[in-house]
């Protein structure tokens, strides 16, 4: 149970300093930490892959494919949202 609550008070406070960190970066810088995210984002997805492929027992398994499906979705959403706003910058016609 002390584990837990360690681990809920890390989480928490992890949330907390995302969502300051996040409301102080400048729109200008927002492009390049998106790259930054999906690098990471890139890194999840092959330890998801290797996860899943581990013999480690039907729930690894399930969590791996889930992993890999969450992390997937976040790379693809964010090279989404990075072509966007790069389209942005863009001379208009």
């Amino acid at each position: 149970m002390e584990t837990f609550v360690i681990a809920l008070t890390v989480f928490v406070l992890a949330i907390f300093v995302g969502f300051e960190v996040i409301t102080k970066v400048p729109p200008i810088l927002h492009t390049p930490l998106m790259s930054g995210s999906n690098a990471i984002s890139g890194i999840t997805l092959i330890g998801a892959l290797v996860a899943t492929g581990a013999p480690n027992g039907v729930l690894a398994t399930i969590l791996g494919v889930t992993a890999v499906v969450f992390a997937t979705i976040n790379v693809v959403g964010g090279f989404l949202v990075t072509h966007r706003m790069l389209g942005m910058f863009k001379k208009k016609d």
